[in-house]
């Protein structure tokens, strides 16, 4: 009877391991390191294909001044204070919704930040980009609303930021393991604006997104 049960749990546990082994085998013939973590790939290479493709308009002047930021987001807090508290680990806030403490994750490279101080908030899609992208009539409200959106602004370290400028990502893309989700969210953001996208920027997004979606 013990024999029989023993051998029991044997068969038992060989069909437990053939089943974790066959699980873990379908998970890394799938997994995909530079696939965009919470985004779709593909619905972001659809809405790609929607916007529209068109030179930049670079005889648009630009000048920071006519974006205005940062806004009033309620509870003293500012939108930089804001993107500091949702995007941070355990941010505590004092006198007039200042950050004193708290930990970020640099969504370009990953570097950790451990002081406000040394965060950069940066437009995913820079002011200087959306200028050149077809908002030539837009009014001072527009370009208000834009540079105060939380959902296009990403604490970054400085090193990162200075390397991305205002470049569009034919020119410039973060580490690998964030170019998927960045170029998604990119595409979201023209997408919501209804910003115009260049010849060598879609084809650089819709070649990086491609991959990304399988």
């Amino acid at each position: 009877m013990a024999k029989r049960a023993s051998s029991k749990r044997v068969t038992w546990l060989s069909v437990l391991v053939a089943v974790i082994v066959l699980a873990v085998t379908i998970l890394w013939s799938t997994w995909d390191p530079d696939a965009p973590t919470g985004v779709d790939a593909q619905r972001a290479r659809d809405q790609l294909a929607q916007l529209v493709v068109a030179e930049e308009d670079t005889g648009h002047p630009y000048n920071r001044d006519d974006w205005p930021h940062w806004s009033a987001q309620g509870q003293s807090c500012d939108t930089r204070e804001e993107a500091l508290k949702r995007q941070g680990a355990e941010v505590r806030t004092g006198a007039a919704c200042k950050v004193e403490s708290g930990t970020w994750t640099s969504l370009y490279d990953g570097v950790p930040i451990t002081d406000a101080r040394d965060a950069d908030l940066d437009h995913l899609v820079p002011l200087a980009e959306a200028n050149r992208s077809g908002t030539r009539e837009w009014t001072r409200e527009q370009r208000k609303a834009f540079a105060n959106d939380l959902d296009q602004l990403l604490v970054v370290s400085a090193r990162s930021n200075r390397q991305k400028g205002d470049q569009d990502p034919a020119k410039w893309l973060p580490d690998a393991s964030h170019s998927c989700e960045y170029a998604a969210r990119w595409v979201a953001v023209k997408t919501k604006y209804k910003l115009t996208v260049d010849r060598a920027e879609r084809e650089t997004l819709d070649s990086l997104l491609t991959r990304c979606s399988r």
